[in-house]
């Protein structure tokens, strides 16, 4: 696999969650060598959090994705209690 970089930051991990992907950036050079983004498409990257040190870059990669997977629930939830009203 190819290494993915975003400017100088090179992306050291990444979670998919549904459609929606989180990665998390290593910049050693950098004052902030940590950063978490949403991206799209593979390439475009926003949000960015930008964080002194790995403990708390991934404790953050994972609260991100943590509350996608829960939006996604509330979602899933709302399409199935629309699906049983309409059933009625």
């Amino acid at each position: 696999m190819d290494e993915r970089k975003n400017g100088e930051y090179t992306i050291i991990q990444s979670l998919m969650i549904g459609n929606s992907e989180f990665v998390m950036g290593y910049n050693p050079k950098a004052c902030t060598p940590y950063v978490t983004w949403e991206c799209k498409d593979g390439n475009n990257y926003f949000w960015g959090h930008y964080i002194m040190d790995r403990h708390n870059a991934e404790r953050d990669l994972l609260e991100r994705a943590t509350l996608e997977l829960d939006r996604q629930d509330q979602i899933r939830e709302r399409a199935q209690k629309k699906q049983r009203g309409d059933a009625r």
